[in-house]
């Protein structure tokens, strides 16, 4: 079987109360802890991750990334299975255990994509932590898969939507976009754009530049 680009959702909850104490604690950082994934248990997308070969990729992870500081995600998924630096937004510091779920400290970094994600932190937007992988899948039954042996983790990622993936989602698990999930992409944009009128205003570039359009 070939390998394919496997992309999964969890739900991360954090409250600004949460981020606030974490910039208080930490000099100015944002660390939050959750949990990144689970095993043996059917997820959005139909699939299965069996615990042993979470384990055995997580242990990798931690071992390789994590030790050499360099457990990088992005900021919503690339259909890539390369990280990309121009978009790193966090750093997982260290993962373990906690009965079936792979739980998580991540640094949220002082990039770009770091900043926007601090500031929808802030702003008590519902994210969600999405891994990454590649990997080949088994028909268990009708509408579940098992994850193979030749499963691969590549990162976790800050994701808005799952159902913005839906390339590699089941079409029949697809989420309906409520009126929360608008109210949400509202709080986004708006946070995002000022940003972007923020850094326009300090912009010493000449006036024909696309940014100062």
């Amino acid at each position: 079987m070939s390998k394919q680009l496997l992309v999964d959702y969890t739900t991360f909850q954090i409250s600004p109360q949460i981020i606030a104490e974490s910039e208080k604690a930490n000099n100015g950082k944002v660390i939050v802890s959750g949990v990144l994934q689970r095993a043996d248990a059917k997820n959005q997308n139909g699939r299965v991750y069996p615990r042993e070969i979470l384990v055995r990729e997580v242990k990798k992870y931690s071992q390789i990334q994590i030790a050499e500081n360099r457990a990088l995600g992005e900021l919503d998924h690339p259909e890539s299975s390369v990280v990309n630096l121009q978009n790193v937004s966090h750093n997982v510091r260290k993962v373990w255990w906690k009965e079936n779920d792979v739980m998580g400290e991540v640094e949220v970094l002082a990039t770009p994509s770091g900043n926007i994600l601090k500031e929808l932190l802030k702003a008590g937007i519902k994210l969600g932590i999405s891994s990454r992988g590649l990997g080949s899948v088994k028909q268990v039954n009708e509408d579940t898969v098992a994850v193979q042996n030749d499963f691969e983790l590549v990162c976790w990622d800050f994701v808005s939507n799952p159902s913005t993936h839906g390339a590699f989602m089941n079409p029949s698990l697809k989420e309906s976009i409520t009126h929360q999930n608008v109210v949400d992409y509202s709080n986004v944009n708006n946070i995002i754009n000022d940003m972007l009128c923020d850094l326009t205003s300090k912009c010493s570039l000449p006036s024909n530049c696309s940014l100062t359009k």
